[in-house]
């Protein structure tokens, strides 16, 4: 009988190494590969791999196995110079630190790429960014307008709506106007750089 995916996704798959150095994972009563093992990381499921002789837990080794192969097709994500210092670190008296330093440092890491990820969805979903994006599309309209109206060739691909010329105040308008959008996008930027690492 199978189990629910609902109930499969919230328990630790256990998953057994061969001498063979094959992997057979006991929930799918199937042998898979380091690349499975790597997608079901990325996908959030938790797993647990057992030397199928000994019981002993190798999970560690196992997944340092999937980011040596990883790193070796040339999607390097750790630079020679964090290796270094992380080499280093073995034998030293702050050893016993690093691994929670590491594992904070990547939580706080993925919180603020999920708050940046929500941020520019939001952005396309009504927030601060979207009526920039509207109001600058105003501009780029009522800028193609002065050029036709002043009898300046117009950009190529786009024509001016049929509403007409600008007067001095509207130019005026549009000054604050775009004084207001430099103010605004300055602070989305301070913001996002207060997102940043």
């Amino acid at each position: 009988m199978a189990k629910s995916k609902v109930a499969g996704e919230s328990e630790t798959v256990i998953i057994k190494k061969y001498a063979n150095r094959r992997l057979y994972n006991t929930e799918t009563s199937s042998y898979i590969t380091l690349d499975l093992l790597s997608q079901m990381t990325r996908e959030g499921r938790e797993f647990v791999v057992l030397d199928a002789k000994t019981n002993e837990d190798i999970t560690h080794n196992v997944l340092t196995q999937i980011i040596m192969d990883e790193e070796q097709r040339g999607k390097n994500m750790l630079p020679v110079n964090f290796l270094r210092q992380l080499i280093s670190m073995y034998g030293d008296s702050m050893q016993s630190m690093v691994p929670q330093y590491l594992e904070a440092s990547m939580d706080a890491f993925r919180k603020n790429q999920l708050q940046f990820q929500e941020a520019m969805q939001g952005a396309f979903a009504g927030g601060p960014l979207a009526e920039i994006a509207k109001r600058n599309m105003e501009m780029f309209e009522a800028a193609t307008t002065a050029f036709k109206a002043q009898g300046l060739p117009g950009i190529a691909g786009f024509e001016a709506p049929a509403k007409a010329a600008a007067a001095p105040a509207a130019n005026e308008e549009k000054d604050d106007e775009i004084a207001q959008l430099k103010a605004q996008l300055a602070s989305l930027n301070a913001k996002i750089e207060k997102l940043a690492p």
